[in-house]
């Protein structure tokens, strides 16, 4: 593994042992986005903006896989859904929008991943997002949301990330599974050409911090929740790839 691995395991070993001795750390973070009667990210305008965090990976990850299709099938692809389209009903509604955007990548797109890298983006999401943070984690840490708690108005007791004997019987706090599906845009940030992968790596640290604000905005979520479910989906993500691409890549 290279340095970018360690470097987010040290972070991970970092982040755990702080939150975990100084457990009130959370309290106090989660303190500056409430205003005394409830979070300040309760409104249309900051829900508008979690629906476009929560779909934006997955619109990513059928981009890249429609780009792969036409560069692997080209046109015979966009053929097949085209008809499957044509027939109508709840298959036009799922078949015509892939059936356009195939065609329009055909038209416009110069670069195309490979098998290994569509591989790559649906198991790491998978994988980390999926089985880790939201069969794994959510519905077996017991804790209680920020909102849920006695601090902020609600009834339950706070935990630290660490005590998995909490109130919340499923889908809870730790880790934020929006966190870590946000940080993934890294995975697909990684696969971009040269010149422009740097930056994009950077795009996708920035919507995975956007991401993991909002969440903290609406009451959701701690901040250790939000850091130790991005730094997941990152060890994840290297992991992979440090697999499939053993003497460096993509």
């Amino acid at each position: 593994m290279g340095r970018a691995f360690w470097i987010v395991v040290a972070a991970t070993v970092a982040v755990g042992a702080v939150f975990a001795i100084w457990p009130g750390l959370d309290l106090a973070v989660a303190h500056v986005f409430y205003d005394g009667g409830g979070f300040i990210g309760a409104s249309r305008l900051a829900r508008a903006a979690r629906d476009v965090f929560r779909v934006a990976p997955f619109v990513v990850l059928a981009a890249f896989i429609l780009a792969y299709a036409q560069a692997r099938w080209g046109k015979q692809a966009a053929f097949r859904l085209a008809a499957l389209a044509a027939r109508g009903g709840r298959a036009a509604a799922i078949a015509g929008p892939p059936a356009r955007a195939i065609r329009w990548l055909g038209e416009h797109l110069r670069w195309a991943p490979d098998g290994r890298s569509v591989v790559f983006l649906i198991a790491t999401i998978a994988i980390g997002s999926g089985l880790i943070v939201n069969l794994g984690l959510k519905d077996h840490a017991h804790r209680p949301r920020p909102v849920h708690v006695v601090e902020f108005g609600g009834h339950d007791e706070f935990r630290p990330w660490d005590r998995f004997d909490g109130a919340c019987r499923k889908n809870c706090s730790f880790v934020s599974g929006e966190a870590a599906s946000g940080f993934w845009m890294v995975a697909p940030a990684l696969l971009t050409p040269p010149p422009w992968r740097g930056p994009a790596v950077v795009g996708g640290l920035i919507f995975g911090a956007g991401a993991s604000l909002l969440r903290m905005a609406f009451g959701g979520h701690f901040l250790s929740d939000v850091l130790l479910g991005g730094l997941i989906s990152l060890l994840v993500i290297l992991i992979a790839r440090g697999l499939l691409w053993p003497k460096g890549g993509p």
